[in-house]
């Protein structure tokens, strides 16, 4: 049994503790939601369970075809053995349609579909509203080197191959996604993983046929019903197919949204 230790990081929807390995800490998915840098912030019950079920199933499937990612094992319904990772401070976004800042920068039409995937980074600063960056930028600054910025983008690139097909499985279309990297030191041994989480809190995901939107856009734009979009993705990608996994989210308990202004 892993046994959780101190609280080493709290963030905007998760919270990091120690483990007796320095190498693994125990990553617990929390529910609170929150938009616009954090300014508009509410808890919606059972959003972690289901992000974490959801991210589980995605980063085990990555694993498996060889993009390395924090990922060890989940350890209940909130909680996930994950290796320490010193985190790059920029954010990776990927778009195939365009949406949201993307289309109020340039006046690109909603909904555009690109003619090919377009990679954007973002500094992960909350206070100055984790600005738009150039690969320029972050070799100028050294937050990354050429070999590393290249084995991240190519990550991407297959990375984002991989989520189209299996979200277009389904019935879902991957609009767009941001994902973070770090590196882990296991060994004296440096890599580059995939860490934090993907899921409907950080990917934009339109149903194929009606376009009805199943992420977090719902809260950012209070359309509502977020809980039944991210159960909908979890049903969809055959997490939510065994009755024990059902009962233990409590479908029905969770439609109704608990809102807790901060």
């Amino acid at each position: 049994m892993i046994k959780k230790g101190k609280k080493l990081y709290e963030g905007k929807a998760k919270i990091i503790y120690t483990t007796a390995d320095k190498n693994l800490v125990i990553q617990y998915f929390k529910d609170d939601a929150t938009a616009f840098n954090n300014q508009k912030k509410s808890t919606i019950e059972g959003k972690g369970v289901l992000n974490n079920r959801i991210s589980e199933h995605i980063l085990s499937n990555l694993s498996e075809v060889g993009i390395k990612n924090h990922l060890v094992k989940r350890l209940n319904m909130r909680e996930q053995l994950v290796k320490l990772v010193d985190i790059i401070p920029i954010e990776f976004v990927v778009r195939n349609i365009a949406t949201g800042s993307l289309t109020k920068r340039l006046g690109i039409e909603d909904g555009t579909v690109l003619e090919r995937p377009l990679i954007e980074y973002c500094l992960k600063d909350d206070k100055l509203g984790d600005p738009l960056i150039s690969r320029e930028h972050i070799l100028t600054f050294n937050w990354l080197n050429l070999i590393h910025l290249d084995l991240i983008d190519e990550n991407l690139s297959r990375l984002n191959d991989f989520l189209l097909g299996m979200f277009r499985a389904v019935g879902i279309k991957l609009v767009d996604f941001k994902v973070e990297f770090g590196f882990t030191h296991e060994s004296d041994k440096t890599q580059i993983v995939l860490a934090d989480e993907i899921s409907p809190d950080t990917c934009r995901l339109w149903d194929t046929i009606t376009e009805k939107k199943l992420d977090k856009d719902r809260f950012r734009k209070d359309l509502g019903d977020l809980i039944p979009a991210y159960t909908e993705v979890a049903k969809r990608l055959g997490i939510l197919h065994e009755q024990t996994n059902v009962s233990a989210v409590n479908i029905t308990k969770l439609s109704s949204i608990k809102k807790k202004n901060k």
